[in-house]
Formats: C-alpha cells, structure tokens, sequence
C-alpha cells in the first residue's frame, strides 16, 4: 500500500511523455466491448490549445447493454488517499458530460464504482470534486480512499461522440 501525505499529491502532470503517470501506472483505455458492448474509442498524447493531454476519443454506443469508454489508471495493491479531501484535475472536452470513477479494494463485481459527474468544455477549466460527494454505484459498501484501486475517466450511458482531454489529475487536502 502506498500511504500519502497531506496537502497536494500529483497523480498525473502529463510530465511523462508516455501514457504513464506520475505515479509509473500506465493508463488504459477500457470499453464495453469487454462485456460485448460496441464502444469504441482510442486514447493517444496530443495537445489541445497548447497543452499536452492525455485524449480519449471514440464514440458510445448503448447497443447491445453497451454504453461506456474509460481512460482508466489502476494499481495492483492499493494506495491509502485517506489524508485528501478529493481529487481536481484539468479537463478540456468537446462540451458534454462524463464522469470520473473510483474502484476500490473492496468492491467485488466490475460494475461496481463511486461516480461523480462533470461538464468538459473546449477550455481548460480545472473540476474539483470532494470525496464526499462521490455516490455509490450498485453496491452498499461506504467508499473508503484508503483503499483506492482504479481512477477512471468516463464517457457513459448514452450515444454521443467523446473527446475529452486530460491535462493533470491530483489529490487534495482541505489547505490546497
């Protein structure tokens, strides 16, 4: 487990160069076509309005119980982000709404996540988004950042074109 301190904690400042983090976690691109939806997507470096991004673009489709791509970030263990009060991160898109999932350790299905949404616009705007506002998704369990495995931006539940661009992705305690 790796444990953090408070006050900031960069994820991701697209400082690599590559698709990874700064954290050395790769990022992925993860559809429905797991589960033989019909989702397409691709995410690749660029830039948008002279910045460097991470950009996931496709389309989703809500055929055949389809409905989702995700730029996902996991960790094998977990990481303990019990001392932040949520995530802020730098998202420039193509004006429509996505959200941003967290999987923890002790959900049990792929379904299973705490979701927040958000509106990207074709500007750089920065979202901030406390912990506590997250909601469950088909389970019970309380969302506990202690035990933090995945981070995924996502363009779900209906049919439309996706482009969204991510600049940084942090933690943040209540002092930042």
């Amino acid at each position: 487990m790796k444990t953090m301190l408070a006050g900031e904690f960069v994820i991701d400042d697209r400082s690599s160069g590559n698709l990874k983090s700064n954290l050395g976690m790769e990022w992925r691109l993860v559809s429905d076509q797991v589960m033989g939806g019909v989702s397409k997507g691709n995410l690749k470096l660029d830039t948008h309005k002279g910045r460097d991004c991470l950009r996931m673009q496709g389309d989703v489709s809500t055929e055949q119980n389809g409905g989702f791509v995700q730029m996902a970030l996991s960790d094998e263990d977990h990481f303990d982000a019990s001392a932040f009060e949520g995530i802020v991160f730098e998202v420039a898109g193509n004006n429509e709404d996505y959200n941003i999932h967290f999987r923890t350790s002790d959900l049990w299905f792929p379904w299973q996540s705490y979701r927040a949404e958000f509106h990207a616009t074709d500007e750089w705007q920065t979202v901030r988004i406390p912990f506590a506002n997250f909601d469950a998704y088909k389970t019970s369990q309380k969302f506990l950042q202690r035990n933090l495995k995945r981070i995924g931006l996502v363009a779900i539940g209906r049919d439309f074109r996706f482009d969204l661009c991510l600049g940084s992705l942090r933690f943040y305690s209540v002092d930042n």
